[in-house]
């Protein structure tokens, strides 16, 4: 069977090849999903404008993120228990970035250690912090990020609780999980699925204490009790501190809390609304990143993470602002479509969208992308507020 030709296509093969429950884990947002359709509409009502008789035989894909040259504006963004995708999903993940010449992201409720994931590959690798209730916690995880050589520490800061996402709740993909005649049923016609992982070392979050003598649902129990509400600005230099180098806010889409930012030494923001599987009804990430951008006014880098999966959608956020865009749904879709070379697929892919999207939108290098190779963005909603604030 030929291999799929666009991240559209490799969700498609993931969906057939995976568990009701464990592809909707992967793919659905939280509530009605009104926020997760809204960060790929938004997409589509930004038409590019191109221009023609440009020298474009040669096109430039490369950039720099926080003082790394990568060789394209993608980063992998991180992703709790990649190994349900297919086992060790995050070691096969950060060998794509390697591969690729980027950024893989991991993720603090990772099925694989932040050792093991540092060993996988060479090139540089972020490591994405959830703060704890449980303080003495959070500082071993940053500390161990700290040893293992992670160039930066991405905290998420839009997920005092999880959100309510009711294709879980429907499924019974809970915690602890409602077991059913339809889930058992479809596990069964999902028998390949269900031998890798019975062939793989047990699933687990490997990043918290005696996660090999815990089970997954006794862990996250823990873990769900441990998303700290309190946290605040405050604490921001405390961690900072402890981890020594770049520090990056996940989850940002108001421009008061980009300046905010700023002003507390934040090294780069990343605009994003968690995939929208948080606050539903939110404002898609594309959206709300021109705001931002201005806010921001070039004393941090501004990223983005959401509704990316064309390499269209890569150039109308570079064009509006962004230094680099991030993916997480395309690569797990690649990872439970094709194994452990799905990631380098999907990756693939939107390197070579990309590309191709430079030429035939006749700009030569990624760096020379701006809000002129939009069609009056500012009248395109439902991003128009937003994007009027790009122009002025």
């Amino acid at each position: 069977m030929a291999e799929p030709l666009s991240i559209a296509g490799l969700r498609e093969a993931a969906r057939r090849r995976l568990p009701r429950a464990v592809f909707d884990f992967i793919d659905g947002g939280a509530q009605d999903e009104c926020t997760l359709r809204a960060n790929r509409a938004d997409f589509d009502a930004l038409p590019l404008r191109p221009r023609v008789l440009v020298d474009v035989g040669v096109r430039d894909l490369r950039t720099t993120v926080l003082g790394r040259a990568v060789a394209l504006p993608l980063l992998v963004a991180p992703t709790g228990l990649t190994g349900l995708a297919t086992p060790q999903g995050e070691l096969h993940a950060r060998r794509a970035a390697a591969a690729l010449g980027t950024i893989y992201c991991l993720s603090t409720n990772a099925s694989c250690s932040i050792e093991a994931v540092a060993a996988a590959a060479p090139g540089p690798f972020w490591f994405q912090l959830y703060a704890m209730r449980d303080r003495g916690l959070t500082r071993d995880l940053v500390q161990r990020a700290r040893a293992a050589g992670c160039d930066a520490l991405v905290l998420t800061v839009d997920l005092v609780q999880q959100g309510r996402r009711e294709r879980d709740l429907r499924n019974g993909f809970t915690v602890p999980p409602r077991l059913s005649l339809r889930n058992a049923l479809d596990m069964l016609r999902h028998g390949r699925w269900v031998l890798d992982q019975l062939r793989a070392p047990r699933l687990e979050f490997a990043n918290y204490p005696s996660g090999a003598d815990r089970g997954v649902v006794e862990l996250a129990q823990l873990i769900a009790a441990q998303f700290d509400a309190t946290l605040t600005w405050d604490d921001l230099a405390a961690l900072r501190d402890a981890f020594g180098g770049p520090l990056v806010l996940k989850g940002l889409l108001h421009p008061d809390d980009a300046r905010r930012a700023v002003e507390h030494g934040v090294d780069a923001v990343i605009v994003s609304n968690h995939g929208g599987r948080q606050l539903d009804g939110a404002c898609s990430a594309i959206a709300a990143l021109p705001a931002i951008v201005a806010a921001v006014g070039g004393r941090a880098e501004v990223l983005l993470d959401g509704g990316v999966r064309r390499g269209a959608d890569i150039v109308r956020a570079l064009a509006l602002g962004a230094r680099a865009v991030l993916v997480g749904r395309p690569v797990l879709w690649g990872l439970a479509a094709l194994g452990p070379r799905g990631a380098e697929h999907a990756l693939t892919i939107l390197r070579d969208e990309l590309d191709h999207c430079l030429a035939l939108l006749g700009v030569p290098a990624v760096r020379a992308l701006d809000a002129h190779c939009l069609h009056d963005p500012r009248a395109a909603p439902p991003v128009q507020a937003a994007a009027r604030v790009a122009q002025t």
